[in-house]
Protein backbone atom coordinates (compact mmCIF):
# COMPACT_ATOMS: atom_id res chain seq x y z
CA UNK A 1 0.00 0.00 0.00
CA UNK A 2 1.76 3.25 -1.09
CA UNK A 3 1.48 5.64 2.10
CA UNK A 4 1.26 9.60 2.38
CA UNK A 5 4.35 11.22 3.61
CA UNK A 6 2.65 14.46 4.65
CA UNK A 7 -0.36 14.62 5.73
CA UNK A 8 -2.20 17.57 7.07
CA UNK A 9 -5.12 18.17 9.22
CA UNK A 10 -4.32 22.26 9.48
CA UNK A 11 -7.83 24.16 9.88
CA UNK A 12 -10.14 21.59 10.55
CA UNK A 13 -11.50 22.49 13.84
CA UNK A 14 -10.57 19.57 15.41
CA UNK A 15 -10.69 19.14 19.47
CA UNK A 16 -9.01 15.68 18.97
CA UNK A 17 -6.18 14.27 17.13
CA UNK A 18 -7.47 11.67 14.24
CA UNK A 19 -4.97 8.74 15.12
CA UNK A 20 -6.61 5.94 13.26
CA UNK A 21 -6.71 7.96 10.22
CA UNK A 22 -2.76 9.25 10.81
CA UNK A 23 -2.07 5.07 11.90
CA UNK A 24 -3.37 4.28 8.24
CA UNK A 25 -0.20 5.59 6.92
CA UNK A 26 2.49 5.48 9.85
CA UNK A 27 5.17 3.27 7.44
CA UNK A 28 5.45 6.63 5.48
CA UNK A 29 4.11 9.44 7.33
CA UNK A 30 7.37 11.87 7.80
CA UNK A 31 5.28 15.15 7.93
CA UNK A 32 2.23 15.97 9.95
CA UNK A 33 0.11 19.52 10.15
CA UNK A 34 -2.41 19.77 13.03
CA UNK A 35 -2.35 23.59 12.62
CA UNK A 36 -4.84 26.17 13.31
CA UNK A 37 -7.06 23.52 15.12
CA UNK A 38 -8.75 23.55 18.42
CA UNK A 39 -5.84 21.14 20.20
CA UNK A 40 -5.00 21.16 23.87
CA UNK A 41 -2.81 18.76 25.49
CA UNK A 42 -5.30 16.55 27.35
CA UNK A 43 -6.12 14.64 23.95
CA UNK A 44 -2.85 14.01 23.02
CA UNK A 45 -1.93 12.80 26.59
CA UNK A 46 -4.87 10.71 26.30
CA UNK A 47 -3.01 8.61 23.56
CA UNK A 48 0.57 9.53 22.98
CA UNK A 49 1.99 6.26 22.50
CA UNK A 50 0.07 6.50 19.11
CA UNK A 51 2.22 9.16 17.81
CA UNK A 52 4.92 7.22 18.86
CA UNK A 53 4.55 4.60 16.92
CA UNK A 54 5.14 6.70 13.73
CA UNK A 55 8.79 6.15 13.49
CA UNK A 56 9.30 7.77 10.08
CA UNK A 57 7.20 11.19 11.30
CA UNK A 58 10.22 14.20 11.10
CA UNK A 59 8.09 17.58 11.41
CA UNK A 60 5.31 17.86 13.54
CA UNK A 61 3.64 21.15 12.99
CA UNK A 62 1.55 22.25 16.10
CA UNK A 63 0.88 26.36 14.96
CA UNK A 64 -2.38 28.18 16.69
CA UNK A 65 -3.54 25.64 19.09
CA UNK A 66 -4.19 25.52 22.69
CA UNK A 67 -1.16 23.78 23.84
CA UNK A 68 0.54 24.84 27.20
CA UNK A 69 3.62 24.52 28.85
CA UNK A 70 2.40 21.26 30.36
CA UNK A 71 1.84 18.96 26.95
CA UNK A 72 3.21 15.57 27.33
CA UNK A 73 4.54 14.37 23.97
CA UNK A 74 5.63 10.31 23.24
CA UNK A 75 8.91 9.70 23.08
CA UNK A 76 9.87 10.20 19.52
CA UNK A 77 13.48 9.75 18.63
CA UNK A 78 12.86 10.69 15.04
CA UNK A 79 11.51 14.59 15.63
CA UNK A 80 13.51 16.81 14.06
CA UNK A 81 11.34 19.52 13.97
CA UNK A 82 8.84 21.01 15.81
CA UNK A 83 6.70 24.34 14.80
CA UNK A 84 4.65 25.42 18.00
CA UNK A 85 3.78 29.03 17.21
CA UNK A 86 0.65 30.50 18.68
CA UNK A 87 -0.25 28.86 21.24
CA UNK A 88 -0.77 29.35 25.04
CA UNK A 89 3.04 28.15 26.31
CA UNK A 90 3.79 30.33 29.25
CA UNK A 91 6.89 28.63 31.28
CA UNK A 92 9.73 27.83 29.02
CA UNK A 93 11.58 25.54 31.32
CA UNK A 94 9.10 23.27 32.10
CA UNK A 95 8.26 23.10 28.05
CA UNK A 96 11.88 23.22 27.08
CA UNK A 97 12.57 19.86 29.42
CA UNK A 98 9.87 17.82 27.70
CA UNK A 99 11.06 18.61 24.23
CA UNK A 100 14.35 17.97 25.60
CA UNK A 101 13.67 14.64 26.80
CA UNK A 102 10.96 13.69 23.94
CA UNK A 103 12.21 14.37 20.91
CA UNK A 104 16.40 14.27 21.55
CA UNK A 105 16.96 15.07 17.65
CA UNK A 106 15.19 18.07 17.53
CA UNK A 107 17.05 19.92 15.40
CA UNK A 108 14.54 23.07 14.06
CA UNK A 109 11.68 24.74 16.94
CA UNK A 110 9.89 27.16 16.15
CA UNK A 111 7.56 28.67 19.34
CA UNK A 112 7.07 32.47 18.25
CA UNK A 113 4.31 34.13 19.55
CA UNK A 114 4.13 32.25 22.73
CA UNK A 115 4.51 34.18 25.93
CA UNK A 116 7.02 31.79 26.98
CA UNK A 117 9.14 33.07 23.74
CA UNK A 118 9.26 36.68 24.25
CA UNK A 119 10.22 38.89 21.73
CA UNK A 120 9.59 42.31 19.78
CA UNK A 121 5.92 41.44 18.21
CA UNK A 122 4.51 40.43 21.31
CA UNK A 123 5.51 43.54 23.84
CA UNK A 124 9.40 41.45 24.41
CA UNK A 125 12.55 43.82 25.11
CA UNK A 126 15.38 42.75 23.30
CA UNK A 127 17.23 41.21 26.79
CA UNK A 128 14.25 39.16 27.12
CA UNK A 129 14.68 37.74 23.45
CA UNK A 130 18.66 37.02 23.78
CA UNK A 131 17.80 35.12 27.20
CA UNK A 132 14.67 32.83 25.84
CA UNK A 133 17.46 32.12 22.60
CA UNK A 134 20.48 31.57 25.18
CA UNK A 135 18.22 29.22 27.40
CA UNK A 136 16.62 27.43 24.42
CA UNK A 137 19.89 26.83 23.06
CA UNK A 138 21.85 25.63 26.17
CA UNK A 139 19.19 22.92 26.54
CA UNK A 140 18.97 21.84 22.86
CA UNK A 141 22.49 20.74 22.45
CA UNK A 142 21.37 19.80 18.84
CA UNK A 143 19.52 22.87 17.71
CA UNK A 144 20.26 24.68 14.37
CA UNK A 145 17.86 27.06 14.00
CA UNK A 146 15.28 28.83 16.36
CA UNK A 147 12.27 30.33 15.71
CA UNK A 148 13.47 32.25 12.28
CA UNK A 149 17.32 32.61 13.25
CA UNK A 150 19.97 30.07 12.79
CA UNK A 151 21.84 29.14 15.57
CA UNK A 152 25.25 30.47 15.05
CA UNK A 153 28.40 28.91 17.20
CA UNK A 154 29.07 32.30 18.62
CA UNK A 155 25.76 32.09 20.00
CA UNK A 156 25.91 28.38 21.32
CA UNK A 157 29.20 28.83 22.79
CA UNK A 158 27.14 32.07 24.59
CA UNK A 159 24.24 30.20 25.89
CA UNK A 160 26.59 27.56 27.14
CA UNK A 161 28.97 29.65 29.22
CA UNK A 162 25.78 32.16 30.48
CA UNK A 163 24.01 28.53 31.94
CA UNK A 164 27.01 27.28 33.16
CA UNK A 165 27.46 29.91 35.46
CA UNK A 166 24.00 29.55 36.19
CA UNK A 167 24.49 25.78 37.49
CA UNK A 168 27.22 26.50 38.89
CA UNK A 169 25.47 29.58 41.18
CA UNK A 170 22.57 26.80 41.78
CA UNK A 171 24.78 24.41 42.48
CA UNK A 172 26.59 26.78 45.13
CA UNK A 173 23.38 27.94 46.69
CA UNK A 174 21.74 24.41 47.73
CA UNK A 175 25.23 23.59 49.21
CA UNK A 176 24.68 26.39 51.39
CA UNK A 177 21.43 25.98 52.10
CA UNK A 178 22.40 22.41 52.99
CA UNK A 179 25.02 23.79 55.04
CA UNK A 180 22.92 26.46 56.84
CA UNK A 181 20.13 23.29 57.53
CA UNK A 182 22.61 20.99 58.98
CA UNK A 183 24.08 23.67 61.79
CA UNK A 184 20.23 24.35 62.55
CA UNK A 185 19.60 20.89 62.98
CA UNK A 186 23.01 20.21 65.26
Amino acid sequence: MLGFRRLSFAYQNLVEIPYSTILQYQDTLEVLDLSYNLLEEYPLEGCPAVLGELEKLTTLILDCNNYTSHVKFPYMPSITTVWINKNRIKNLPIFVEELRRKFPNIRFLSMMNNEAAPSYFNGGTLTQYLDYRQYVISQLPRLEVLDDKEVLKEERDEAKRTYKIQERRDTYRKKRELNKGNMTSS
